[in-house]
């Protein structure tokens, strides 16, 4: 049976990914900052450890007590909508330790037994916000798009070893917590300067419109997330919900080296159910 270790199962994409593994079969590592037996079905192939992934700590202590992981899905994240004068330094590094930096260490913990077997496969769930401009967003998304760089790369080093890198690439999700979470964060953000407020009072109110519309649904983003997973030939990246697919394929990327790393071919036993 194979493992998969997931982080930010609390809720939204993670809590649904969860849900989806364990119901093909999967042996489930469900991670969380404040643990909660009660939003996954009881199962004997489920664990439910807390994980700080700004916490090497933490991450150490998850890793050893998940054993044998076959498969890692890196989607614990905050969000953030603001101007960049209106962002401290303080919610910058946060953003960043939690979306990027806390990435980074994930997959340090598992690469060295994903290397010794030589099979595995990560999975960074990063956004679609990195494919196009937007206002409000330079902060969340350089903390994204970074993840993307990286990505990219690591699957060069990675795919000899037999490890696949992928990306997911979900669109704007407003059922989900994800955004409930980035308003309490913004709630003790400073003002931006008052220059700016026409600029974001235009901005939040589209924002507000298409939240409305529902772009992306989660068992969009958990089916790309499970492609990524299983399937051998999946492309490096994933767009996930109808807007993050039209700025994928408006962007031109499935043709500008988001596809299968080179010749090699990584392998990972019994990868499907």
């Amino acid at each position: 049976m194979n493992t998969i270790l997931i982080t930010g199962c609390s809720s939204g994409f993670g809590l649904e990914t969860a849900r989806h593994f364990l119901a093909k079969g999967w042996r489930v590592v469900a991670t969380m900052r404040k643990p909660d037996e009660n939003i996954l079905p009881d199962s004997q192939n489920l664990r439910i450890l807390p994980l700080d992934v700004t916490d090497l700590d933490s991450i150490a202590n998850v890793v050893r007590e998940a054993g044998a992981i076959d498969a890692l899905v890196n989607n614990a994240g905050v969000g953030w909508l603001s101007t960049f004068e209106g962002t401290s330094q303080e919610i910058i590094q946060r953003i960043f330790e939690t979306n990027t930096f806390g990435t980074f260490e994930m997959i340090r913990a598992v690469l060295p037994q994903m290397r010794e077997k030589r099979s595995g496969v990560i999975v960074n769930v990063s956004s679609s916000v990195t494919l196009k401009p937007l206002a409000l967003l330079p902060v969340y998304t350089a903390s994204k798009a970074a993840i993307n760089a990286y990505t990219e790369c690591l699957a060069l080093e990675l795919a000899p070893l037999g490890i696949r890198t992928q990306l997911v690439l979900p669109g704007q999700a407003p059922s989900t917590r994800f955004g409930s979470n980035a308003r309490a964060l913004m709630a003790e953000a400073k003002e931006a300067p008052q220059d700016y407020k026409p600029f974001v009072d235009e901005v939040m109110s589209a924002f507000a419109e298409n939240a409305a519309k529902e772009p992306t649904r989660s068992e969009q983003v958990v089916s790309a997330i499970w492609r990524a997973v299983t399937d051998l030939d999946c492309p490096l990246s994933l767009p996930a919900g109808s807007d993050a697919e039209t700025m994928f394929y408006q962007k031109n990327l499935i043709h500008t080296g988001y596809t299968r790393v080179g010749s090699v071919t990584c392998s990972m036993a019994n990868h499907a159910n």
